[in-house]
């Protein structure tokens, strides 16, 4: 497979380093998990952000706020991310 170095591995997309092909279930299972979290992260990022843009068009929030709230939603998408490392 991809331990024989051939020419194939420049064209494909994925390659298995070793002469295991069950490690392609592995793979769609962690890529499965991997879209999970994505659309998680991208759900609770567009959540704050439209929490935060609707408090700040009521006039009730600041900008440091709304910074400080962005930077917290990057962490907690850090942090759920970091999951799959398990």
């Amino acid at each position: 497979m991809g331990a024989m170095r051939s020419a194939a591995i420049e064209v494909v997309d994925v390659v298995i380093m070793d002469d295991r092909p069950s490690k392609v279930a592995r793979a769609i299972r962690l890529a499965k998990r991997t879209q999970k979290v994505v659309w998680e992260n991208i759900v609770l990022a567009l959540a704050v952000k439209g929490f935060f843009i609707s408090l700040g068009a009521m006039g009730m929030a600041t900008m440091w706020e709304a910074v400080f709230a962005d930077v917290g939603v990057t962490l907690i998408a850090v942090m759920n991310s970091m999951r799959l490392l398990r």
